[in-house]
């Protein structure tokens, strides 16, 4: 059955204790991961209305709050750290929670937000080239042997001597990549990557990218079976049409739209994602609108057990 994961909007104005609830909460519920975007600025121009939170400081806390539930990123702009600590900050995540650490990356796209905090924003090509030596690098030092010193002399990027490996009781940090199926992407993916993420799905697109990403895995002689294909889009779920209709109008969603969400009653929903599994994602990740709304997880957490 898919496996169904949380992912929470926390630059929207949601506190670290929000996110320890729902994450708890969560993992309570039977959920197979509880997932943060990685922004500093919230989206679309929208105020900040509490001071930004750090995803990656934010996980650190979870990791030792929670004890089964997966933890990551969708995802981490490869703009906003240097490779060798970020490195070292998912490692060390990955250990605090016993191996449960995953990081999706991506080669970053907010402009406003790297203004915003003095952080360059080179142009695509660039930060498409700055992203693939950072995969080389994170994948490198987190599969090196205990011990192991780490060389790297890329155009962007260099390493000398750099102290890799992760603590022998934890599995090497899984990595995620997305997009909508652009081949360079998918050559990335096919490389590097543990999961392939479709973004924000509209109807019809999975099947096409689904058979994308298993094209790019033949080209480089990759088994498809190896490269898990999951989606994201957002999630709103009512037990009953009033329900949703109510939890729809708190969160300002317009129900009119169809843009491939998760939008209707849990009966409604399950069959979305049997349709969903059916195209070939075995991982859905859930964003939902209002992190607060704990019994909209309650809700949610019924696609758990939907017969599909």
């Amino acid at each position: 059955m898919i496996r169904l994961r949380i992912l929470a909007e926390s630059q929207d104005g949601a506190s670290y204790d929000d996110l320890r609830t729902a994450a708890v909460l969560a993992e309570e519920l039977g959920f197979d991961g509880f997932f943060t975007t990685d922004h500093y600025l919230p989206l679309h121009g929208r105020a900040a209305l509490i001071p930004p939170l750090d995803a990656w400081t934010t996980l650190a806390g979870l990791a030792r709050e929670t004890s089964t539930i997966r933890l990551g990123t969708l995802v981490t702009p490869a703009t906003f750290r240097l490779p060798g600590p970020l490195g070292v900050i998912v490692a060390q995540v990955n250990a605090m929670s016993g191996g449960r650490a995953e990081i999706g990356l991506g080669a970053g796209w907010y402009e406003a937000e790297h203004k915003a905090f003095g952080l360059p924003f080179p142009d695509v090509v660039t930060r498409f080239d700055r992203l693939e030596e950072q995969l080389e690098i994170l994948t490198g030092y987190w599969r090196a042997e205990a011990g192991q010193s780490l060389d790297f002399h890329g155009r962007h990027f260099q390493l000398e001597a750099c102290p890799a490996g992760v603590q022998a009781a934890a599995p090497t940090p899984r990595v995620i990549l997305g997009g909508h199926g652009k081949p360079r992407g998918l050559r990335l993916a096919a490389r590097w990557a543990d999961e392939f993420n479709i973004e924000f799905p509209r109807p019809g697109v999975i099947e096409r990218v689904v058979q994308r990403v298993h094209a790019a895995c033949d080209a480089r002689q990759r088994d498809p079976e190896t490269l898990t294909i999951s989606a994201a889009h957002l999630a709103c779920v009512g037990d009953t049409r009033e329900d949703l209709a109510e939890r729809a109008q708190r969160a300002g969603l317009d129900l009119s739209l169809d843009l491939g969400a998760l939008i209707g009653t849990v009966d409604e929903v399950a069959k979305k994602l049997a349709d969903i599994e059916a195209a070939g994602v075995s991982c859905f990740y859930l964003q939902v609108p209002d992190l607060r709304d704990t019994e909209h997880l309650r809700t949610l957490s019924q696609l758990n057990a939907s017969p599909r």
